[in-house]
């Protein structure tokens, strides 16, 4: 299994217990419809196959798993700040309507005042906000993804319009 072939659903925040319990906190926003007999762990930029003994979800986007194998605190300490995969193929089905953050990889960011500021190359999803990457003048230029910075994105033509606050980009050109 390799990155390409899955999709990051979260990481290990904690152990619980002596048993080897972890929780862990979900950062794909449909977790509940995702089914955990298996997950796999970046281990040293590998993905390794993990089974799930048990799992119980909860509302505030987080889970306790045990996982076979990993039967004291010490393997499950192990594990820590890991993040969790799963296949593509697990991945839930979105309708046509659907319209994610994520889906602006690739697409053309314009700013009001400066125009075209160039593809963007990856958007990176916290747990506060989603942030935009994009290549401008030769570098890495960052901005936030909420509703006060896009002022409209045309899906058809691939753009993205936003409004940047005054300052942001002299941070990066500076």
């Amino acid at each position: 299994m390799t990155l390409e072939e899955s999709f990051y659903i979260g990481y290990i925040t904690k152990t619980k217990g002596l048993k080897g319990e972890v929780q862990v906190y979900f950062e794909f926003d449909d977790y509940e419809d995702l089914e955990f007999d298996s997950v796999f762990i970046e281990i040293n930029k590998k993905l390794i196959p993990f089974f799930t003994a048990s799992c119980k979800l909860h509302s505030n986007s987080t889970g306790y798993f045990y996982f076979e194998d990993i039967d004291v605190i010490e393997k499950a300490e192990k594990l820590l700040k890991k993040k969790l995969y799963l296949p593509l193929a697990k991945k839930p089905e979105r309708s046509d309507d659907e319209f994610y953050y994520t889906d602006l990889k690739g697409y053309i960011a314009h700013d009001e005042k400066l125009g075209e500021l160039g593809e963007i190359i990856e958007v990176h999803e916290y747990p506060q906000q989603f942030i935009a990457v994009v290549s401008y003048k030769f570098r890495e230029i960052m901005f936030p993804l909420n509703d006060d910075m896009i002022v409209s994105i045309d899906e058809e033509d691939s753009n993205l319009h936003v409004k940047l606050p005054d300052g942001l980009l002299d941070v990066y050109l500076a």
